[in-house]
Order: C-alpha cells, then structure tokens, then sequence
C-alpha cells in the first residue's frame, strides 16, 4: 500500500524563509512544527556561497538583516523564558556570540539597519492612549481588534531607533502614524504608514521624516505597501490605486512627489504584484522590491503561478524565475536567491546564477519516502465563454475501474488562488482515498481586474463557475462518483460553502471553516467587515438591507439538507465566532444534521499558523467528516 501523507506528517514540513542577501552571503529563517510540544521553534541559518549551516542556537531566531557592511546580522527572538517581550539582537557574520540590544513589549513588525550601521530601525506598537489598570476596555475607535494580533485600540506602531553600542532606543515616528514599511536613503527616513485607520481603512502613503515631523508625500488616496527611493527624488511603489475597490490589482509605479505624476510600469501584466496562491506550510516570506541595474524586481501572481518579474523604468516586462511553481521570497546579491515550493515539493532555498539555477537546500528531503497524487490540470469552459482554471487530484492508492467519493475545495479571499504551491491538506485527502478538485473561479486572483471582481455579485458567476467545475470533473473522469461528493472552504470559501448548501442538494457532506454567514454581523464585529462588506456587497446595511441579507447564507439556511460541520476558532476577528454559531444554531433549531468544533485561542489563521495540535485535529475532523458521509 502506497504512503499517503497523514495529518501528523505536518510536523515533518521544515518552513524556509525570511531571505536576506550580502554579496555571496545569505541569512534565511528555517522554523520548525512540534506536534508533541505543540510549538513552532526556528534558527538561522548562513550560506556562505559554498555550504549551509546553522548560524544561531535558540529556538526562537528569525527575521534575519544583514548591516550595510555585511559584518553584522541583526534578528529578533524570544530567548528569555520569563519575559513576554520580543528581543533584538546582533552577532557578527563571521560567528561569535549573539548580543541583546533590547527588548519591545508588543513585539517587533520591522527592522532595519542605518545607512551607517550604527543603530537599527524597529517598528512597534506602542500605546498612545494610557489604559486603565482595571479588565475593562474602553473603546473609541475602530477597528478595536485585529486578527492574529487582538487589542489593537489605542496603539500605534512606530519606528524606535536603537543605538548599536549602547542598546539606548528612542522613537523617532509621530504616535499618530501607525508604521508598516521602512527604508533608509542618503541619511533619511522613508516610511509607509497610516493616518486615518478608522475613516481611511485601506489607505496608506508614504513618508519622510525631517527632523521629528513626518511629511506626507503620496495624495493620502492610494493604498502603498513598498517603495524605493531614487537619486533623482522619485520613488518606484508597489501600489494599489483602488480604482475598482478590493479588487484592484497592486501595480509598480513610478512616482514624482514633485509633479504628482503617477506612472504605471507594469501596465502590460494586469497582475497582483504578491503571491496569493494558497499553501498551508509556508514558511515566512520576505518579498521586498529591489532595484537592481535600472530593473525593479517583484513577485507577482501570474494565473496558478506567483513567479519573479522584473521591470524597468519604460515598463519593459521580463519574467526572471517562471515555471509551475510559487516564489515565496527573494534577496539579490551577487546572484538571485529565492525560495520556491510546488504542489508536491515544500519550499527550499535556490539561487539563480549566469542564467542557471541551483538547489542549495534539501530540509524537505523526507517527503521523497511518500507517494503523493500529483495535481492534473483542465480547464472549464464557463457557460459565458470565459475559462476556468481547475485541478483533480486521485485518491494515492487509485485502481483504474473503481469509483471514488470526492471532495470539492474552494479557497478563501475571493481574491485569492489555488495552483502549483503546497496543500497539506489536500494530500492528507488523497491519502485517505479521496478526489479532490478544486479551481479558480471568479474572483480569484491571478486573471485580471474582470476576473477577481464580484463586487455586489457574490453567489452568482463564482458560485456557478464551481457548479460547472464539478459538472466538467464528472464527465472528464469517471472513477468520481457523483452520488458521493463533498464541499468544504475557509473564509470566503466558508461563506461559498454555506451558500452552497443553502442552494443546492448535489453535496452529500460539507465542512464549512472560518466563515461568513451574515453579512449584517460581519459589517459590525470584525476587523475589517466596516470597509470589507461594503467594498464587496455594496454601502452599508441600513443604505443597503435588502442586498445585505440576500447575500447572507443565514437567510437560506431551511433550504439546507446537506450534513454540515462547522468549524470556527474562537479568537478569528476576521470572520468572528458568531459567524459560525449563528449558521449552526439556525440549522440545529432548524432540525439539520450539523455538528460544531470550536478551537480556543485560535485565530482566521487556524489552518496554516494555529497550534499544532489543533491543526491536526481539524485536519483529523475534516477528513473524519467526509468519512463518515461519504465513506459510511
């Protein structure tokens, strides 16, 4: 019998990430998953231009800079056992001991050397507001909490420079700019940050510092998640002008402060310049835009691809690391290096050299022992014309002849996609036997603005592009068998599950994860709902009522018949727990069959970050489920 991946195979996934790059040298972060200690731990490690070896010896090491002259790495860690706050530290390239600097009580989002390498810049919360010494929360601004992070009323993240020598730091950015990225460039401070996070939720604009004022040099319109500073006064900026809301792809420009000039360079590739493939084992990426010999480099998701691009100043386009694959990070030094993963390779180092690539990591060698179901695309003709991108995995033990159940898996976001990158679990699917499709129907990222945009529409094409997958999947492969499928999705694939089920009696089992079920509560309560629904569904629900509840699959809930599991972490602010409780609560007052699994302490993030024993339960009940209903 072949060997399939199970759910504990997930501590085996050794996670590479977090590059940086000097000269021949590389830094990049390995974390590793310990189900018995229920626990991630990681280190550093160093190559040197010839081998790879462990560079640090905590358990806790990652985020890895190099100083401008190289003779330094700055990371962050956890070292110290009875304190709660994130450390920074330094050791010498050339090896010796790590030395602390200091110490940041909300953690530690950036970090960044000098130009002079005598002090590093960090980024981290503060508070701006003084909290009471009491458990009570007074709140006056939103939003009060944020996924993965919790409280995040009355904090700002700012930039503390720490001096080298002594560990003395001192913020430097004004406490009314919450700060994301940063860089240095001919003795200044250039900034991303936000403003108004309340009344301009998915605006950000970039900075300078002059002197303790922070000047504003972008139109405070546009959403900016990179930059690099030019000799000339002008910027390259990875950027989103959301000139269609949500969707709107995030595009390199070229930017004069001066003339207000905006210059779209990749005009040609209607593309996201990021990687949005999903992948449950992931390790820490690190993309940041480099400018190399008048070319920008930048990741971006090309269809089932997110490859390396590159592209200059007269918006001349060249892709630099292509193929099936998905480039989670990338530092350039005297040579390329980046990290890559496929649907059945987990992510390893390589680098890219007089047009020739090489592996220089092998942390994932195990996964060679297992025998696993290699995705087979097809594409879908959609019943407007429009082609669908989709995928079928067979069970690891398929006998030509025999019918399979299968299950149907929908990714979240909207905007977001499936291809040639990692699922664990879709492995662990397979293993036991089962099909797995899935695809890239409208509003995924990866096909253009058309595409990804179904705003006020959610329901309609994306969930008929599904519809018509499975339709194509049943008369392309016979061994499914069509009275024996199921459905499950997280997220926006949680929501399309729960109006799946309101909609049609096809599915024989559903697992529905992280999602929404009433757009009313979801507007209200969680982080990002008071700009997210109204992008996506249209105003707000007392301009737009009617619209909100139509698209809520509470409302359809007696039209369920399909057994449903619920699965929701009771800590997700992105889809809050009543989204989940509400669903099974009506199904169960309704009479339905439908169980609930409740995850304590776990956020959105659940399936690719949670505990390591509570990933492996819900992989556990996940399959469990389809067992049962599909199996039984």
């Amino acid at each position: 019998m072949a060997k399939g991946l199970t759910e504990k195979d997930l501590e085996k996934f050794k996670l590479v990430g977090n590059i940086d790059a000097f000269r021949r040298r590389l830094v990049f972060q390995v974390t590793e998953i310990s189900v018995e200690k229920d626990d991630y731990f990681s280190r550093i490690y160093l190559y040197d231009g010839r081998k790879v070896k462990p560079f640090t010896s905590g358990k806790k090491d990652g985020n890895p800079r190099f100083s401008p002259d190289g003779k330094l790495i700055a990371f962050t860690s956890k070292r110290d056992k009875e304190s709660k706050e994130a450390e920074l530290y330094v050791i010498p390239t050339d090896g010796g001991e790590a030395r602390l600097l200091a110490k940041f009580k909300y953690g530690i989002k950036n970090l960044r050397f000098t130009e002079d390498g005598k002090s590093i810049a960090v980024v981290t919360p503060i508070d701006v507001e003084k909290k009471p010494k009491d458990d009570v929360h007074v709140i006056k601004e939103i939003p009060f909490w944020f996924n993965g992070v919790g409280w995040v009323y009355g904090k700002r993240s700012v930039v503390y420079l720490v001096d080298l020598e002594t560990g003395r730091k001192r913020s430097i950015t004004p406490k009314n700019l919450d700060v994301s990225q940063i860089r240095f460039y001919e003795g200044k401070l250039y900034f991303i940050a936000q403003e108004d996070r309340e009344r301009k939720p998915m605006v950000s604009d970039l900075y300078v510092l002059e002197g303790r004022k922070a000047k504003r040099l972008t139109p405070g319109e546009w959403s900016v998640s990179d930059f690099i500073p030019l000799d000339d006064g002008t910027f390259i900026l990875k950027a989103n002008i959301r000139e269609r809301g949500i969707p709107t792809n995030t595009h390199i420009y070229h930017y004069n402060p001066e003339t207000g000039e905006m210059r779209k360079l990749t005009a040609e590739l209607d593309r996201a310049a990021y990687n949005s493939l999903n992948c449950d084992v992931r390790g820490s990426q690190r993309a940041e835009l480099v400018f190399r010999d008048g070319w920008v480099y930048y990741v971006a998701t090309d269809g089932p691809r997110a490859n390396l691009f590159r592209v200059n100043l007269k918006g001349k386009i060249e892709r630099v690391i292509g193929s099936d694959r998905s480039v989670e990070s990338f530092a350039i030094g005297d040579y390329v290096a980046f990290t890559s993963q496929d649907a059945v390779t987990p992510t390893e180092l390589y680098i890219l050299r007089d047009g020739k690539e090489k592996r220089i990591t092998d942390f994932n060698s195990w996964i060679k022992e297992y025998e696993l179901s290699k995705p087979e695309h097809f594409r879908v003709k959609a019943s407007d014309g429009v082609e669908i991108d989709a995928w079928i995995m067979k069970p690891v033990d398929f006998e030509p002849g025999k019918k399979y159940p299968a299950v149907l898996e929908i990714h979240g976001g909207p905007k977001t996609a499936y291809g040639y990158s990692l699922m664990h679990e879709f492995h662990v699917l397979t293993a036991k036997g089962f099909v797995v499709i899935f695809s890239n129907p409208r509003g995924s990222d990866g096909y253009g603005e058309d595409f990804a945009d179904i705003r006020e529409h959610y329901g309609e094409r994306d969930y008929q592009d599904l519809m018509e997958v499975v339709d194509e999947a049943l008369k392309r492969f016979d061994f499914i068998d069509e009275e024996r499928i199921g459905v499950t999705g997280g997220s926006y694939g949680g929501f399309m599950t729960n109006w799946i089920v309101g909609h049609t009696k096809r599915f024989k089992a559903a697992v529905t994860q992280r999602s929404i079920s009433n757009w009313v509560s979801f507007f209200g309560t969680t982080d990002i709902g008071y700009f997210f629904a109204p992008d996506q569904i249209g105003s707000d629900p007392w301009s737009n009522t009617d619209a909100y509840w139509d698209k809520s699959p509470l409302k359809y809930a007696p039209n369920v018949e399909t057994p449903l599991l619920v699965i929701h972490s009771m800590e997700d602010y992105r889809c809050w727990l009543p989204e989940g409780l509400q669903f099974y609560t009506a199904l169960k007052y309704l009479g339905k069959t439908v169980e609930l699994a409740l995850f304590p302490g776990e956020n959105h993030d659940l399936s690719r970050g949670g505990k390591p024993k509570h990933r492996v339960k819900r992989l556990e009940l996940i399959a469990g489920w389809f067992k049962r209903w599909l199996k039984g």
